[in-house]
This record gives structure tokens, C-alpha cells and sequence, in this order.
């Protein structure tokens, strides 16, 4: 006989076990399919990001800010270091160590709240009454039903057509984290998150690292001054590599490793050959073998599931959370979904306030933002008034010898509501959440001006930003 759930959760992602354990607080008796496998062959939970994604990369990204750091940026504080090396096989296993670290942490938070882990792959069978669903697992397959349904699948690395993908000399996300060797060059398909990101390890540790992109413009998605500062700093001497409006063609293996054709924004042929490549070309949701046309759930053409602003997909109580519906894939928002989706199905009023919604870059310096870019502003017609303070005036920042970037805030004409924060800069990725706090509760740029901030503090720079938005900075 099959086992019942109040709730089925497929995917133990970050969207899909934060729903999952809201579900359980919530008093629902809820279980949660997954399917991943650890290297080990044992399965595991946290999906793409906790086991080859967020986490791992930012590990990787750690390591080599310390190795940077001792080469290249201790002398400055009068701290003299030789000899200074690197071994990858350890900085490889301490990534792989957190990563079981926060697997199992997830597996005890699921026993902690009684959520149940069914491992396997789970797929519609049939609807009614109660949804059943079959999961398929090393053991053999079992049939659960479930009241309710929350899909979240998550995403897969989207490759090139023709390309195949071996994560050895052609790697994605995945192989990208694992290099057992630091390539003498090193190609990169994508300027994007992924792209910028994992480029900036391996050049760290020593690679030349050459990007392709085939946008005209670097990092479309960012303010357009965040942007213009990222590309000034990303692409000065020792740093990246980067050609924007490239039209790749073939890519194929040669006797120095990978050789990649493509024509210049000029219209010129050319040829890049790296040791290996890491194609970061953005990413697919996963909708396959998940039984949706038994069911007539709705995908639309490019594989997300159609739902509307409370994630209830067209059928019943169905809902999809994360990577597998529309917005950005951030694991934050994923998991604000799955916190909302958790609290309708209990009878609660859950909401994501997607106009809050941060975007971090981990890359030296980190980029962060929230709300709109001023580009957007212009666009729309929205009157509104800009203030920027630098990190180059903050007594911190020049303590930590991370002096450059600014924090950028926009803020309505006539209400002074804030509308967007854009930051570049050491701990961008901490900063911008006094943003978005601030956004959430519809504060003003006068309210963050108000508020004493912490002196010495990377912080003060926040408050200075606001306070330029009235052309009254008080250390610029």
C-alpha cells in the first residue's frame, strides 16, 4: 500500500528542502524526493548548489583569495611572505569536506523536523483525490500519494549544440570545480556569474584565463556604472581576458587540448586554444521524466513550469518553486518560495516580495545589487535621484586595503522611496542586505542617512551613498 503525505516535495534543493522543513514546522506531514549522488554513489541532499554550485564554488573562490592575498597583497600591511605555494588536493578537499558538512546538516534538519527522505527519482503517475507519484531508487521503485504537490526540480548546466561535455578537457559547473591540475590556459565560454566566477579561481591559482562572450555588452544585468566599473577593474593587467560579441563556431579537442573558432565583434576570424574550456552559458530547468504530460501540467517552450505569482502551477494543488519557474535562479529566491508555498498550503498568506530580491557576484571585488538599475529607471521614465560614495574615502576599507568600487543609491524624486542599491566592492555581498531590508520596508534614502552606522565600518559607505542622494556627504 502506498505511503500518504499531506505534502510531496520533489527535489531537495535549496527551494525544495527549506519547503519541505517549512511544511513539517508547519505541522504537515511532508516527505521530500531526491535523487543526487554523491561521488561515493550515496545519496544526498542540497542539489545543484550545495553539492556542485554555490557552495563549492565559493570555497574554491576563498582558498584562492588567501593564496592571492599571501602572493600579492600582504606587503602592503608589512607582512613579508616567500615561498608561497598551493596545494589543490587540499584546497579540494576542504570544498568537498563543507560540502558533506552542509549535505548532512540538511539530513539532520530533516530528521529534526520529521520530514521524510525518499531517495530516487520521483514522477507523476496520475492525479485525483490525492496526487500519486512513483519514486525510483536503488532499492526499486515505491508509490506515494501526496495531497499536495511542490515541484522543485531545480536546473542543469545549459551546453552548446554539438559540444559534448566530458568534465574532464570540456567541463561545465561541475567539472570547472574539480580540475586536478591548474591549466596554463584556460577558455571560458560565458561572462556571466558562472563564468566570471570560476575564471577567477583558476587564474588565481595561476592559469591565463581567456572568456568569450557573445553579448556586445558586459554584465547587461548590472547598473550600467557597476558594470563599466567591473570591466575596468576584471580586465586590467594580470586579470582576465575578456572579448565581448563573439560569434563561437566549432569546438572540438587538438593535440594542446581544446581548440575553439569563433569571429571577432569585428567580423574577424580567430582561434583560441586553451588546455581546457568551462562552457557557462547560463542554465535549463530540469522538467524532464518528471511525468508532467500524464498529468497535463504545463511547461512552457523553454522547459519552466507556468505559474502564477503564488508558484501554483495549472493544476491543484500544485505548486513549483526555484530554478524551474520564472525569475532569476538565485537559491534565495528558491528558497522565499518555498517559505511562501510552505505557508499557503497551511492556510497562511505567504508572499515573495520579488522587487527584493538581492543578486550577488563573488568575485574580487564582490558585486551586489537589489531593485532597479538606473538604466531601468531611464527606460521606464521614472524621475528619480542617484547618490555614489566610494570605498576610497572609507577609513576601513583603506585599513583593509580593499579600497576600491562604490556604493550606488537610487532613490524616487519625489518620495525619496528607494528604488535600487548597486555596490561594487569588498563585501558587497554582506552590504547590499541593509538594502534590501530597507526596500522591503519602504524606507527612504533619508532613512538610511539617519541611521548611525558603526565607525570604522565598510557600512559607513551605505550611509554615505544615501546621504549623496541629497548632495550631502559628509566624508566626500
Amino acid at each position: 500500500m502506498a505511503r500518504s503525505f499531506d505534502v510531496v516535495v520533489i527535489g531537495a534543493g535549496p527551494a525544495g528542502y527549506i519547503a519541505a522543513i517549512r511544511c513539517a514546522q508547519l505541522g504537515l506531514n511532508t516527505a521530500c524526493i531526491e535523487k543526487w549522488r554523491a561521488p561515493d554513489g550515496q545519496y544526498a541532499l542540497g542539489g545543484t548548489c550545495l553539492n556542485v554550485g554555490c557552495i563549492p564554488s565559493k570555497a574554491l573562490l576563498e582558498s584562492s583569495e588567501h593564496y592571492e592575498r599571501a602572493r600579492h597583497k600582504l606587503q602592503v600591511h608589512g607582512v613579508t611572505a616567500s615561498g608561497v605555494s598551493f596545494d589543490l588536493k587540499a584546497m579540494l578537499a576542504r570544498k568537498d569536506q563543507i560540502v558533506r558538512k552542509m549535505t548532512g546538516g540538511i539530513a539532520g534538519l530533516f530528521k529534526k523536523n520529521r520530514v521524510t527522505w525518499l531517495q530516487g527519482h520521483g514522477r507523476f503517475v496520475s492525479g485525483g483525490t490525492t496526487w500519486k507519484l512513483e519514486v525510483d531508487g536503488g532499492q526499486g521503485s515505491e508509490a506515494v500519494e501526496a495531497a499536495h504537490v511542490v515541484i522543485a526540480t531545480g536546473s542543469r548546466a545549459r551546453h552548446l549544440p554539438g559540444v559534448p561535455v566530458d568534465n574532464r578537457l570540456i567541463c561545465d559547473n561541475e567539472g570547472a570545480l574539480d580540475f586536478d591540475s591548474v591549466p596554463q590556459r584556460l577558455g571560458v565560454i560565458g561572462a556571466g556569474v558562472i563564468g566570471l566566477e570560476l575564471g577567477s579561481v583558476w587564474r588565481r591559482l595561476g592559469a591565463r584565463v581567456h572568456i568569450l562572450e557573445a553579448l556586445p555588452s558586459f554584465l547587461g544585468a548590472a547598473d550600467e556604472s557597476v558594470a563599466q566599473e567591473a570591466w575596468k577593474l576584471f580586465t586590467r593587467a594580470g586579470e582576465l581576458a575578456i572579448e565581448l560579441g563573439v560569434s563561437v563556431g566549432a569546438i572540438g579537442k587538438s593535440k594542446a587540448g581544446v581548440s575553439v573558432a569563433y569571429q571577432t565583434a569585428e567580423g574577424k576570424d580567430a582561434t583560441l586554444e586553451c588546455d581546457r574550456l568551462i562552457v557557462s552559458i547560463g542554465r535549463t530547468p530540469n522538467t524532464e521524466g518528471l511525468g508532467a504530460e500524464k498529468i497535463g501540467l504545463k511547461i512552457d517552450a523553454r522547459g519552466f513550469i507556468e505559474v502564477d505569482k503564488n508558484c501554483r502551477a495549472s493544476l491543484p494543488r500544485v505548486y513549483a518553486v526555484g530554478d524551474v519557474v520564472r525569475g532569476p535562479m538565485l537559491a534565495h529566491k528558491g528558497e522565499d518560495e518555498g517559505v511562501m508555498v510552505a505557508e499557503i498550503i497551511a492556510g497562511q498568506h505567504g508572499h515573495v516580495n520579488y522587487d527584493a530580491i538581492p543578486w550577488v557576484m563573488y568575485t574580487m571585488p564582490e558585486i551586489a545589487w537589489v531593485g532597479k538599475t538606473e538604466q531601468q529607471l531611464k527606460a521606464e521614465g521614472i524621475a528619480y535621484r542617484s547618490g555614489r560614495f566610494p570605498f576610497a574615502y572609507n577609513g576601513r576599507a583603506l585599513g583593509r586595503d580593499e579600497a576600491e568600487g562604490f556604493i550606488k543609491v537610487l532613490a524616487d524624486a519625489a518620495t525619496d522611496r528607494i528604488l535600487g542599491v548597486h555596490a561594487i566592492g569588498s563585501l558587497a555581498s554582506e552590504l547590499i542586505a541593509e538594502a534590501v531590508m530597507a526596500m522591503e520596508f519602504g524606507a527612504s534614502s533619508e532613512d538610511i542617512a539617519r541611521i548611525c552606522h558603526a565607525h570604522p565600518s565598510m557600512s559607513e559607505v551605505m550611509r554615505e551613498a544615501a546621504l549623496a542622494v541629497d548632495k550631502r556627504s559628509l566624508n566626500g
